[in-house]
């Protein structure tokens, strides 16, 4: 029941991002979004860049597996961040001298330190199995985070006041994650260098696919502010915000609950038909909620953009929202699932390659699409979709080195649920409300039948065992 309830909290925390981005989008002028869109993009970055290896390394080595080993842990940890924390802070300061304006500079070392902190501090409660408080405060910060946007942009419709009120947001988070946990993490321990040694050699080298990973959304909107000026990039820019998100907070979602029994099972027992079983389970449900997503998206596609999107964002929306559905589900697939045997076997240099490869085929892949077809955002976006699916034909290798048994019928059902919507949408210049409906219902019969595959196969199994 608590993973469950984790569960719903990351979907709670999807749609709250949802419904952010397109109040923003509405509350801000096009050029303002633009700014504002890559802001959290520079901010999450570079919260990355400096907390990721943190996180790693507390996701691998905390609570410790002998006893009395989390305060130890726990102590190593909030050394670690601290020091990058400062570290992080003195180069937000040292980018003005760059001409960086100095309010950007200031509220982006800022909002990527408290939201490395977040991340760290929900990631330590879930590793100590802490579900419920993990559940409330995922939710509460979500909450907090989109009030304190909407209030900033509330009181003035721009950049600065936006971003002021999205860094207010996160210290009426912090305050609260202090109040609700202070009695929970409670032993101390005296500080060990060998611990941090340990993190950093781990972390570091699995943190660096991460920011590779960023890196390419974050090349990739600057192709298009630098191709299509801020204001025409806009709506394509909203549609990789928008778009891309659900699918990210989904895949930790599944990751969060069972990644955990994967590795569990191969570090106890090694290469068996029992993790061959586990794998293919794992890779089936990663594949098939993702082929969900995508045919929601897809369903939803045509009323979002005329109905919800703002009408000097629309066009360029609507025109790259079709390849970006398609970029997110190619990419969600390559950055967490394919290297999943070379986390298992620590072959980091698998993961990082990867990544890599992902980057520079996304983003080649856009170039290439501006200079032979043309600089439109549709054009740019199919172009980088098409360097994403080659990024993930080569990742299938890395998968295909450990071997699985696959659940093949829910991904064939899910499959026909994002097919749907597809073909649906070709008939919109007929008529908007039947290429609508006939993509929600056609589509939602096949999820259905695809969730109820799930059901039988896996979860009454897994229930009855």
């Amino acid at each position: 029941m608590a993973k469950i309830v984790a569960l719903t909290a990351y979907f709670y925390q999807a749609a709250v991002a949802f419904g952010l981005l397109i109040a923003v989008a509405h509350l801000l002028s096009p050029s303002d979004y633009a700014g504002y869109s890559l802001f959290i993009s520079i901010s999450q970055f570079a919260a990355i860049f400096c907390f990721e290896w943190i996180r790693f390394a507390c996701s691998r080595f905390y609570p410790g597996q002998r006893e009395g080993s989390e305060a130890s842990e726990r102590k190593a940890l909030t050394v670690e961040f601290s020091a990058c924390a400062v570290l992080c802070i003195l180069a937000g300061v040292a980018s003005i001298f760059f001409g960086v304006p100095p309010e950007v500079a200031l509220l982006g070392g800022l909002v990527a330190v408290l939201q490395g902190a977040s991340d760290l501090h929900l990631t330590m409660l879930r590793f100590r199995q802490q579900f419920r408080a993990f559940s409330r405060l995922q939710g509460s910060r979500a909450t907090i985070l989109a009030a304190g946007t909407l209030a900033g942009a509330a009181i003035s419709p721009t950049f600065t006041f936006t971003v002021a009120g999205l860094l207010a947001g996160y210290v009426g988070y912090s305050l609260l994650a202090f109040l609700l946990t202070r009695g929970v993490l409670q032993e101390s321990a005296p500080f060990d260098r060998t611990l941090v040694r340990k993190h950093f050699v781990y972390g570091s080298v699995a943190a660096g696919a991460s920011v590779v990973g960023i890196l390419a959304p974050l090349g990739l909107k600057s192709i298009l502010t630098a191709s299509l000026g801020a204001e025409g990039a806009a709506g394509a820019l909203l549609a990789l915000d928008l778009l891309q998100r659900p699918f990210i907070l989904i895949v930790s979602a599944l990751q969060a609950i069972q990644y955990p029994d994967v590795v569990a099972h191969y570090d106890r027992d090694g290469e068996t038909p029992a993790l061959r079983h586990r794998l293919g389970e794992y890779y089936s449900l990663l594949t098939g909620f993702t082929l969900m997503t995508a045919a929601g998206i897809f369903a939803l596609l045509q009323p979002v953009g005329y109905f919800v999107v703002s009408a000097g964002l629309r066009d360029g929306f609507l025109a790259a929202a079709p390849f970006v559905t398609g970029l997110a589900v190619f990419r969600a697939i390559t950055l967490n699932m394919l290297p999943t045997p070379a986390h298992l076997r620590h072959r980091l240099l698998s993961i990082f390659l990867l990544s890599v490869a992902d980057c520079l085929l996304l983003n080649g892949g856009t170039l290439a699409a501006g200079h032979l077809i043309s600089a439109s955002s549709g054009a740019l976006m199919a172009g980088g979709m098409v360097g994403a699916f080659i990024a993930m034909l080569i990742g299938i290798r890395v998968l295909l080195s450990l071997p699985f048994d696959f659940i093949w019928q829910p991904v064939v059902l899910s499959a026909a649920g994002l097919a749907v919507p597809v073909l649906a949408t070709a008939g919109f210049d007929y008529s908007l409300w039947i290429s609508v409906g006939a993509g929600i219902v056609g589509g939602a019969v096949f999820c259905l039948l695809g969730l109820h595959s799930y059901f039988t196969r896996m979860f009454r199994l897994q229930a009855a065992s």
